[in-house]
């Protein structure tokens, strides 16, 4: 016999899958494409301004396009997740991480707003860093209330 598990006992039956699984990988999907999304543009910028000065616009725009259905997902599950996590019966500190990662993804939310309607290059630049700043804080708070 094979020391190595079988295929079939090593992978977890589909029947183990509970609704808070579901919710929670819905989640960290739509936080994964808010936060990972931004991650790649600003790693992408100097490539796009490199091809052309439409390059990086329309790469926005279609970032755009991924980026703010995840960041509905990551609301919607996360509103979701306040509900079924019961907040009456949490801990002050948990109540307080909860309160600052809201505040956090309604500042990012609100500045890549600002960053995609904005035509002024000075305001897009403070924009997009706070909403990418307090994305990841968003991300580290989230984090904090799982551990």
């Amino acid at each position: 016999m094979s020391p190595l598990p079988s295929l079939i006992t090593a992978v977890p039956s589909l029947a183990a899958l509970t609704l808070d699984t579901v919710r929670t990988f819905l989640h960290l999907l739509g936080v994964a494409g808010w936060v990972g999304g931004q991650i790649l543009m600003l790693g992408l910028l100097g490539v796009l301004r490199s091809l052309g000065t439409d390059a990086p616009r329309m790469a926005a725009v279609r970032f755009g396009q991924v980026a703010w259905p995840c960041f509905a997902l990551a609301v919607t599950t996360g509103i979701w997740g306040l509900a079924e996590v019961g907040l009456s019966n949490q801990s002050d500190g948990y109540l307080a991480t909860m309160l600052v990662k809201l505040f956090l993804v309604g500042i990012s939310g609100a500045a890549a707003a600002v960053h995609t309607v904005t035509r002024s290059p000075a305001l897009r630049g403070v924009s997009g860093g706070i909403g990418f700043l307090t994305a990841l804080g968003a991300l580290l708070a989230g984090a904090g209330l799982v551990t």
